[in-house]
């Protein structure tokens, strides 16, 4: 990479190194190549086209579909000290004027445009002869049929380009691209032999929560309650259920605001700012709160109801954690969700192409809320991102929540279902397990049943709440019943449900816990947090264009007081420092000498202020940590298996370092769940008993819940360590065994890091990984299917063909590049 590019990035934006992704695409674009590149949302990709724009000579035109974006991006920019304007409808006529004479004089770097205002003969004439080095299209799956916001108005876009005297650097940017949509933007922008990247949909920062077993409204309120200090987005499905969260939260004092499209331009305008500018902390919203919002410390998304499609889904989550920071997501699901998208899908869309598509995709998102599987990898999976290893950071991953048998329950709804001899809807089931009096259940006689008022003991909220989750988890079925307006969906008895009253199974359900806040009271924190308010109500700018949490976090815990020391914190670039530095520094010169704090004894402990907050960390105990070592080789001696397959190193060495002295416990421990526990709890636990008898060691044991586990002071990822380990020539079979991953993962990380145009500092034998007549298989596969779907081109080759011999092949086309 370019010095220059990296100076741009450290003076304007503050930061020493690129994201994931980001190095390659700059590379093309400065090389005058054609670029299409697909980034997660919240990955970055205005980077991609802002520092090739301060790079090249001449003038880059963003063109976009938000107007409320565009101004964001603008004052984000005018705040770093780079001459940039938008162009759409919201500028007056002399506005418009004035810009299009600034755009003459040569005055901007970066001009960001609204597709409709493509069209306008004075803008095309005045563009026609400027030296415009770049046009970027943002959100460019928009100009797809098949993409899910298709928008008419970037049809013009191929038109407006070859208007121009000269053919710019095309670059398109867009979050979510299937095979289709990604077709549809390379031959509609006719790009010119594009460089495609596909930077991977994963955000690690996210966490994944999809909760089917607890009332909403509890859980919500709850959640607010545990979490109304951070910023957060309530997704509904209905402006009429966003109006009643809006409400209820607002008796409650919670700061909250709506979004949805029965109000007011001019109302969603204001409430948007007020969130944007955290001038309120929560913002309840359907789905027409979109794409525009890039507000990089939206530290939660709740989903109030299941969207409807996957797309939807992981474009709404990916709001949060833009700073990549931890963040989480939440969705609330009840077997009504369905109901109510099928009747949106039914009363909103009339084609029945376009109706059979938006099903298919529903279906999808249904599975995916059923799904045992790691949460993460079915997202990625759904988007043709294949990857090998669980995440451990979503619901499905982390176990969490104390599992209880409810078979008895069970099976007295099924009991009364069957007894009631047809269908009937979760309310009617619900007044006969109760014994209500009214009329209905009396007319037709369920008073007689023998399971009339058998289930007293639930309120009906939590009674329709178990129906719901029985049909969640499989023990019985939602029977739609269309055919006119106000249908709704009636219970079934299934196959699972007879196994249940025969006993052959049983039915046992994890209660959600809600989690709690990262946020922590931090006085000098807060100060910066008020002046950050300050200066940008001055500027009439949103506050994380001043300096983000992370950075403010960064600056109180090593309390950043000069230049050198403002300049080290991520975040904080030259013009910046300039313009608001000696105003942070001030601020915490007179904290140090409030507190008198002698600042020499914690100068080097960079975010340890905050560390609490963020992290756990455990420190092994060698001796007891080798007593598990050695229990676990005997159980895999025993099962046929490898030792790390029963337990991976890590687990053992936070054993170790813990202390459990209970089996429940173990369920707070990484890489442990229910299974493992019930087969060699009892086992582990009598290890660590006797030990911690033998040394006298008073243990204090604390909940680790959803904090960062940091192992011995360690808390780089294993792709991080992998790659230390091979730069310091360690074999890597050796690197393998060490860190508990197969071969194909640490193949994997080095082609990651290559493809980042980093340099490797060792020596890998990827020949002796494959067979030549394999090499050949394998390159047509990754040619047919694209080399990024390792899963995919697994299924196509023989069975005797391995993931390291496919991505050793792949890893040697980059090394030899």
């Amino acid at each position: 990479m370019s010095i220059k590019t990296l100076d741009i990035l450290s003076k304007y934006y503050g930061y020493t190194s690129f994201r994931r992704g980001q190095e390659s695409i700059i590379n093309s674009i400065i090389n005058k190549k054609d670029v299409l590149a697909i980034m997660p949302t919240g990955g970055g990709k205005s980077i991609c086209y802002q520092v090739p724009a301060l790079y090249l000579d001449g003038l880059t035109i963003v063109i976009s579909p938000l107007i409320s974006l565009m101004k964001d991006q603008v004052d984000a920019l005018k705040a770093m000290g780079i001459e940039a304007e938008f162009i759409n409808s919201s500028l007056s006529t002399s506005e418009y004027n004035e810009i299009l004479d600034n755009i003459k004089d040569d005055k901007y770097k970066i001009i960001y445009v609204a597709p409709e205002r493509l069209d306008s003969i004075d803008f095309i004439e005045i563009m026609r002869f400027k030296n415009i080095s770049q046009v970027a299209i943002d959100e460019a799956h928009c100009v797809s049929q098949w993409g899910h916001d298709f928008r008419s108005s970037y049809k013009r876009i191929p038109y407006f380009i070859k208007s121009l005297g000269n053919i710019p650097i095309i670059t398109a940017f867009t979050a979510t691209a299937s095979d289709e949509v990604r077709e549809d933007i390379l031959n509609i922008l006719d790009l010119n032999e594009p460089d495609i990247y596909i930077t991977g949909f994963d955000r690690e920062n996210l966490s994944i929560n999809i909760v089917k077993s607890s009332s909403k409204n509890r859980y919500l309120l709850d959640y607010i309650e545990n979490h109304k200090n951070e910023s957060g987005i309530i997704y509904a499905a209905t402006r009429k259920e966003v109006e009643s969260i809006y409400e209820g939260l607002l008796k409650r004092n919670v700061s909250v605001s709506k979004y949805h499209a029965g109000l007011s331009t001019e109302v969603r305008k204001k409430n948007q700012e007020d969130f944007i500018n955290d001038d309120i902390k929560i913002m309840v919203a359907t789905n027409a709160f979109g794409m525009g919002i890039d507000k990089p410390n939206i530290r939660w998304v709740v989903h109030y109801n299941m969207p409807q499609s996957i797309e939807n889904y992981y474009q709404e989550i990916g709001r949060a954690g833009r700073d990549g920071e931890d963040s989480e997501c939440t969705l609330l699901f009840a077997p009504g969700d369905i109901h109510t998208h099928k009747y949106l899908i039914e009363v909103g869309i009339e084609n029945p192409n376009r109706k059979l598509v938006q099903y298919k995709k529903l279906q999808q998102m249904v599975d995916l809320v059923y799904s045992n599987m790691c949460y993460r990898k079915s997202i990625l999976s759904y988007f043709g991102e294949d990857v090998e290893n669980d995440c451990n950071n979503c619901s499905n991953c982390l176990n969490e929540g104390e599992i209880t048998d409810k078979t008895l329950d069970a099976q007295k709804v099924i009991s009364c279902i069957a007894r009631m001899k047809r269908g009937y809807g979760v309310n009617m089931i619900v007044d006969v397990l109760r014994g209500s009096k009214n009329k209905k259940v009396l007319d037709l006689n369920f008073n007689t049943l023998s399971t009339y008022g058998i289930m007293k003991n639930y309120s009906s909220d939590d009674l329709k709440t178990f129906i719901n989750t029985l049909v969640s988890h499989g023990f019985l079925d939602i029977v739609e019943n269309p055919g006119h307006r106000g249908s709704f969906p009636t219970i079934a008895l299934n196959e699972q449900s007879m196994k249940v009253i025969k006993k052959e199974i049983k039915v046992e359900f994890k209660e959600d816990k809600v989690t709690k806040s990262a946020y922590v009271e931090n006085e000098l924190y807060e100060r910066l947090i008020t002046l950050r308010s300050e200066i940008a109500k001055n500027e009439k700018i949103a506050p994380y264009m001043v300096f983000g949490d992370a950075t403010l976090k960064n600056m109180a815990s090593i309390y950043a007081t000069s230049k050198d020391e403002m300049l080290s914190v991520s975040g904080v670039g030259e013009i910046k420092y300039e313009r608001y530095g000696t105003l942070f520094e001030n601020i915490i010169n007179e904290y140090i000498i409030a507190k008198n704090i002698d600042k020499s004894t914690i100068s080097n402990k960079k975010e340890s202020a905050f560390k609490d907050s963020e992290y756990f960390e455990v420190n092994t105990d060698i001796n007891l940590y080798n007593k598990l070592k050695e229990l676990r080789l005997n159980i895999s001696k025993v099962e046929g298996t490898l030792p790390y397959m029963v337990l991976p190193n890590n687990s053992l060495k936070e054993i170790s370092g813990r202390y459990p002295l209970e089996e429940e416990q173990l369920n707070d421990i990484g890489g442990i769940g229910p299974v493992k526990i019930n087969k060699y709890g009892k086992d582990i636990i009598e290890i660590v008993k006797k030990y911690v008898n033998e040394n006298s060691i008073e243990v204090k044991w604390e909940e680790k819940k959803r904090l960062k586990l940091v192992l011995d002071g360690d808390s780089r990822k294993n792709d991080e360590i992998t790659l230390d380990l091979l730069n310091q020539g360690i074999d890597i079979k050796d690197v393998c065994d060490e860190i508990e991953i197969s071969l194909s993962t640490v193949l994997g990380y080095i082609c990651d890091y290559v493809k980042e145009n980093k340099e490797i500092k060792f020596k890998i034998d990827t020949k002796s990984l494959y067979s030549e007549s394999d090499k050949d298989l394998i390159l047509d596969a990754c040619n047919k299917l694209g080399e990024e779907k390792i899963g995919a081109i697994k299924k196509e080759l023989p069975e005797h063909i391995k993931y390291e011999n496919i991505r050793a092949v792949i890893l040697e086309k980059y090394i030899n590049e």
